[in-house]
């Protein structure tokens, strides 16, 4: 019933922009969902051979780099409090600068490499992943510690076999903020400064006023946001198997 009625918002969404875009007949400015997806269809080669792979390079290495880093700096935090108090504040200013204004500096340090945009995916997916795992580490309760102790565990044993699967919740709610966000960081690399890429196949049609040929990278994108959010999902079932995921 869930899905249903999803699936029904979306179809009236559709239909509600296929009339108004019928109506509007700008096309280049406002496609209608048809028109996109007939030009999807006819820049499928294009857009899934020669752009699609680049921008998913661009968002499993910038994962990859905000999973290591990320997780490191929360165990770091966790484990000394000065570091705690040194670093938290950084990084919640590192949120507060645009990403748009930093990406054209990441294009004069990397150059249309694919590291100015792996870059920008870094610098909005780390935070999540740091902060709830982080968040995750401090939820453990200190009397479970204290009985783990004087059981005879150890402090290492505490934190691989208390600490680390108390956490896994909290780590996968951050990687799944991180994985949409991923998506959006490669798309904004991409459109201020790249040679391929899905993000900049789609500026690059903007510049020619063809608006369904905008759309169809983006629907690509999006679809890409799904797979890989879904992907996440389903590892934190396995992993996680004690907590109701529905």
């Amino acid at each position: 019933m869930r899905n249903a009625s999803s699936l029904l918002i979306v179809l009236a969404f559709l239909s509600v922009w296929e009339i108004g875009a019928r109506l509007a007949d700008q096309a280049f400015i406002l496609p209608s969902p048809i028109q996109i997806a007939i030009k999807l269809w006819d820049l499928k080669e294009v857009l899934i051979i020669n752009h699609l792979p680049v921008t998913l390079l661009t968002i499993i290495i910038g994962l990859a780099i905000s999973i290591v880093s990320g997780t490191a700096i929360a165990v770091w935090m966790f484990a000394n409090p000065s570091v705690r108090k040194a670093l938290y504040p950084i990084l919640i200013a590192s949120q507060m600068i645009p990403v748009i204004a930093l990406a054209p500096i990441f294009v004069l340090w990397f150059g249309y490499t694919i590291w100015s945009k792996v870059a920008v995916a870094v610098l909005i997916t780390f935070f999540p992943i740091t902060v709830n795992t982080f968040d995750g580490l401090a939820s453990g309760k200190k009397e479970t510690e204290e009985l783990l102790l004087t059981m005879g565990a150890t402090k290492k044993d505490i934190f691989l076999k208390y600490s680390m699967p108390t956490t896994l919740p909290h780590f996968f709610s951050g990687l799944k903020v991180a994985v949409t966000l991923s998506v959006i960081g490669a798309a904004i690399g991409e459109w201020l400064g790249a040679q391929a890429g899905l993000g900049y196949f789609s500026r690059r049609m903007m510049t020619q006023f063809d608006g369904a040929a905008v759309f169809a990278p983006i629907f690509v994108l999006t679809v890409v946001g799904i797979v890989l959010f879904v992907c996440v999902t389903s590892i934190e079932k396995r992993l996680v198997k004690w907590r109701n995921i529905n």
